[in-house]
């Protein structure tokens, strides 16, 4: 008599070989411009970029979506089934760092998403004229924006700023440059520049500061005693003679 034996089958591999066929049966992929991963688009401003995405390994029609940031990209009929071309135009400033993402709409996990790095030379703003009394404090403030990131240099009438540390104090993040005066002097009138500087360009901003002259100190503690004391003279008058108004009335 023939014994049969029967073979030990590990216990975890019924669950690898569920999980092989489950990952056959959903194993859809997209891509976006031939990138299989996420990947960042660089581009100019006034640009017009153009993203294909395919369905891969499906046997199946599949329909595709299309986002922007958070927000769902409306999509002809189509334009929806097994490969789906989106266009922005022109690219802006304001698309810099957006991500456009495509998904599978069965299994919104299969996705793929570009971010667009939109490079532009800096661009400058702030408040161009400034008025501040001698000894006092003033802030210039210059807004700007690029991409890449600027250099900063500060010039006073068409020449580079001496700082000096005792009264001049820079602050800068990546979109604001910032020159602070202490106790301005007569000395500190004149044009100053913001000046900031990308490998893609450069932007100016002018800043007129005026300094005008100390205003004498108006000696309000004095006043108001002054007032108070003339108030009381006057009360005491005028009970002193109440009795001659009362014979008036």
């Amino acid at each position: 008599m023939v014994q049969r034996r029967s073979l030990a089958v590990p216990h975890g591999v019924p669950v690898l070989a569920v999980s092989f066929l489950a990952c056959v049966a959903t194993g859809v992929e997209l891509s976006v411009n031939n990138h299989a991963a996420d990947f960042t688009l660089s581009t100019g401003p006034s640009s017009v970029i153009s993203l294909s995405c395919l369905v891969h390994n499906s046997s199946q029609a599949e329909e595709l979506l299309w986002y922007r940031g958070a927000g769902q990209v409306e999509l002809k009929d189509g334009n929806k089934v097994n490969i789906s071309n989106i266009c922005i135009s022109p690219v802006n400033e304001s698309d810099h760092g957006v991500t456009f993402t495509c998904r599978l709409a069965r299994d919104k996990a299969v996705q793929v998403s570009v971010t667009l790095d939109v490079q532009f030379p800096p661009h400058l703003s702030g408040e161009e004229t400034l008025h501040v009394e001698e000894e006092k404090d003033v802030t210039l403030t210059c807004n700007s924006k690029s991409n890449p990131q600027g250099q900063s240099t500060w010039l006073k009438d068409n020449q580079r700023l001496t700082l000096q540390q005792s009264r001049h104090k820079l602050y800068q993040t990546s979109e604001v440059f910032q020159l602070s005066i202490s106790k301005v002097q007569k000395s500190d009138n004149g044009t100053y520049t913001c000046l900031v500087e990308s490998r893609l360009g450069s932007g100016t901003r002018d800043f007129h500061l005026i300094v005008e002259d100390k205003k004498p100190v108006f000696p309000k503690e004095a006043v108001i005693a002054a007032v108070v004391v003339v108030t009381i003279t006057i009360l005491f008058g005028i009970v002193a003679r109440k009795d001659k108004f009362l014979k008036v009335w």
